[in-house]
């Protein structure tokens, strides 16, 4: 598995440079409209006064962490405003390998390959474990291979890409065995807002100083343009995540940040729901095509991505590169995740042509 340099790139410059109509469905871009509010949030930051103008605190706008913490039960020293959720999740895996004795680093395969690639970069030693059928990572299979050298255990839930939803038993059982080896847990939360199944739970909901939760505002407020998300760190890492913080971004973009903490504040839950009732319809529209061409697929139990197998047609750069050319869909190669699912592909359903996407793959497949 090649993480040293991301795929999504070269797919979508193969897709940019292909001469016919192709249908996006690499990117995690939501297609929606974000909240109202925080439009009316910018339009109102646009006519402030000079001083509003210059660097925010570095650790994040006051009122944007209050306002975090009391939604997320946490004590506000606990929340540092990041650069995205990447930012939040290389600050943890960074510290985490600083401040453990171990090198290793438990990811499930299939992987969200950035966890991967920041793992080679921070010199980590990546041990896969194989997900269930489910898309989910068994913690009695975490636990065989977690030993003195784990630093880190990360985990994404929803995941991308398999669709799982880690329900709290799970969570849980994580916890304790990074509390067993002296390590952290890393839980990446970006997709929280899309559970379909009711069965999310927060790593929050555990008292240790051994787990990290990230998040950001990017899918669930469709701004993935705005890099404004947040990391709640135990206190034992936070006051050197703020100085790794400081000395590698300084500070997050003090407009969008006023920006997002105005939605927070006025945007009801009925656009949230909205918005997962809008997935959901296109997920089974995207199913149901796939059923057509004779796929088989994970029926994601939430955030926006579904994996599909072809029968003799695996999920190859080369082969999504001919579903590009010959069927005007692009989706990322399965052998991009790792090993679990790569004869697979994922497919991104945020656009608004999913559907015809699908009955794209199943006229090609038929």
């Amino acid at each position: 598995m090649d993480y040293e340099t991301p795929q999504f790139f070269r797919v979508m410059q193969y897709a940019n440079a292909a001469t016919g109509d192709v249908i996006d469905m690499v990117s995690g871009n939501p297609d929606w409209q974000p909240p109202a509010s925080l439009r009316d949030g910018l339009h109102d930051y646009a006519d402030a006064d000079p001083p509003e103008f210059q660097y925010p605190a570095s650790e994040g706008l006051a009122p944007l962490r209050e306002e975090i913490a009391a939604r997320r039960g946490v004590p506000v020293d606990q929340v540092v405003v990041t650069c995205g959720a990447g930012e939040a999740n290389h600050l943890a895996m960074t510290e985490g390998l600083a401040q453990h004795s171990g090198n290793e680093v438990i990811l499930a395969d299939p992987v969200y390959p950035y966890y991967a690639g920041r793992t080679n970069l921070l010199g980590g030693e990546a041990q896969y474990v194989p997900v269930d059928d489910a898309g989910r990572l068994d913690p009695e299979a975490v636990r065989a291979v977690a030993s003195e050298d784990t630093a880190l255990i990360v985990v994404n839930s929803p995941n991308n890409p398999t669709g799982a939803v880690y329900p709290g038993d799970t969570i849980r059982e994580l916890v304790a065995i990074a509390e067993e080896h002296d390590a952290l847990l890393v839980s990446d939360e970006v997709y929280d807002h899309f559970d379909y199944t009711g069965e999310f739970e927060s790593a929050l909901s555990v008292e240790s100083e051994h787990r990290v939760v990230t998040n950001s505002f990017s899918k669930s407020m469709a701004i993935t343009g705005f890099r404004v998300g947040y990391g709640i760190y135990p206190d034992r890492l936070v006051d050197r995540v703020r100085t790794r913080h400081m000395l590698t971004n300084l500070t997050v973009s003090r407009p969008a940040q006023q920006a997002v903490y105005r939605a927070l504040r006025e945007t009801p839950p009925d656009y949230y729901a909205e918005n997962r009732r809008h997935l959901e319809a296109r997920i089974d529209a995207f199913t149901t095509a796939l059923d057509a061409a004779g796929a088989e697929y994970s029926m994601p139990e939430g955030g926006f991505y579904v994996m599909a197998r072809f029968e003799g047609f695996p999920g190859t750069m080369a082969n999504v590169e001919r579903l590009i050319d010959e069927a005007g869909v692009a989706g990322m190669p399965g052998e991009a995740f790792g090993e679990r699912r790569a004869d697979w592909f994922r497919f991104a359903l945020v656009t608004p042509r999913a559907e015809e996407a699908a009955e794209r793959l199943a006229d090609y497949f038929a």
